[in-house]
């Protein structure tokens, strides 16, 4: 009877402190965790093109993914629908966050055709789709740190994430641990392909969750960012 107590106790210790562990591991990840660093200061606004569709459209206050699905969006239904699965669909609602998806006017048909397309298992409220003319997107796209051309119709399978502050966010130093310890190059992280399900998965939505850790840490005076900035690389440039 005796050792039945015992165990009885045992077993209740250890499910009344395994959590407390568990909280105790994940409360230094939560808190010492590498902001996302800025890549490219000074983003051209949205509502800085003249010819936008959406007057009303901008990055300032808002986390926003941006791509560019060029003159025939339709055509990448496979990348658009990998951001919505392995992206937007994790942070639906979440205060300020947004998709913009900017394309030629003469686009219009092929997006709403593609829209129907991704609207099939849940709603695109906060997924903009906004035209403009070319020389403007052309000029958005220039603005940006980019590592990649836009093609011939416009498109590109890379996105961008643009803070609040209308910057675009990033990795300065994008190697992995092995690459650190071979003493390989620098490189960065300004784009996330949305052709590769293990950007998106693995990279992208961890950034994305530690770019909102970091603006709810600054609403609560508790942000202490040692993050370089893109300054810091200029000679890589």
């Amino acid at each position: 009877m005796q050792n039945k107590t015992i165990k009885r106790n045992l077993v209740l210790g250890i499910l009344f402190f395994l959590p407390v562990v568990f909280l105790l591991f994940l409360y230094p990840a939560q808190h010492n965790y590498t902001p996302l660093e800025v890549v490219k200061d000074q983003v051209l606004d949205l509502s800085n093109l003249p010819s936008i569709s959406d007057k009303n459209a901008t990055f300032k206050n808002k986390i926003t993914v941006l791509n560019f699905l060029g003159e025939d969006p339709e055509t990448h239904v496979v990348e658009a629908s990998n951001l919505k699965e392995m992206v937007y669909d994790n942070f639906t609602g979440f205060k300020g966050f947004q998709v913009v998806s900017i394309m030629p006017f003469k686009a219009k048909a092929s997006a709403e055709r593609l829209q129907k397309e991704l609207i099939k298992h849940t709603p695109l409220e906060y997924w903009k789709f906004v035209y403009a003319s070319q020389s403007d997107i052309d000029r958005m796209y220039a603005n940006l740190r980019a590592s990649k051309y836009l093609n011939y119709a416009g498109f590109t399978s890379e996105v961008y994430v643009i803070d609040k502050d209308v910057a675009q966010r990033g990795r300065l130093d994008d190697r992995s641990k092995k690459e650190i310890e071979k003493k390989a190059n620098v490189y960065p992280l300004t784009s996330y392909n949305t052709a590769d399900v293990g950007i998106l998965k693995n990279k992208m939505n961890d950034d994305i969750r530690i770019l909102f850790t970091e603006y709810r840490q600054k609403r609560k005076g508790e942000f202490n960012s040692n993050s370089r900035r893109a300054d810091d690389l200029k000679a890589d440039n």
